[in-house]
């Protein structure tokens, strides 16, 4: 998948722009609760999966800040930091086609974050559900292996 990102990029000057009709970046977030216990996940209301919080990097080009600015608002969560600046995990999913736009690449870098658990969390039209699920228990929601992946990273960490 990285190398499919690499070329993805070299090849696309325009790949941030979300109107490319192959595919564009995209910028998640995999928030932990301070504990490393816990994932952040919001049940998409468009894809109708369970997964990170994520989306278009929009006009900020810092991968890491889109993938912050994302988590904030989706979840509504104002303290979430960074663990690092560097990316935690990539992946390259297909968007299934839909009334304005055909089926496309998601190009996806994900970063690290943490943020307490404790907080009050804010559902947005964009998400039929979001909680806070226990590590071992994301599988009973979840088959997805990008999602799957970032578990076992965490597991290992």
């Amino acid at each position: 998948m990285l190398r499919r990102i690499e070329n993805f990029v070299c090849n696309n000057p325009r790949c941030f722009d979300r109107n490319l009709s192959t595919g564009h970046l995209t910028a998640s977030a995999w928030v932990l609760d301070e504990n490393r216990a816990h994932a952040l996940l919001l049940h998409h209301g468009k894809l109708n999966i369970w997964v990170q919080p994520g989306g278009h990097v929009e006009n900020d080009t810092d991968m890491l800040s889109a993938a912050w600015r994302e988590a904030r608002e989706e979840s509504g969560l104002h303290e979430i930091r960074p663990v690092s600046n560097c990316i935690f995990d990539v992946d390259v999913h297909e968007i299934p086609a839909r009334r304005k736009e055909p089926a496309h690449f998601h190009y996806d870098l994900r970063f690290l974050f943490t943020a307490d658990r404790n907080a009050k969390l804010i559902l947005t039209a964009e998400s039929k559900s979001l909680a806070w699920i226990p590590i071992e228990r994301i599988s009973e929601i979840t088959q997805h292996e990008s999602v799957l992946r970032m578990v076992r990273k965490t597991v290992r960490s």
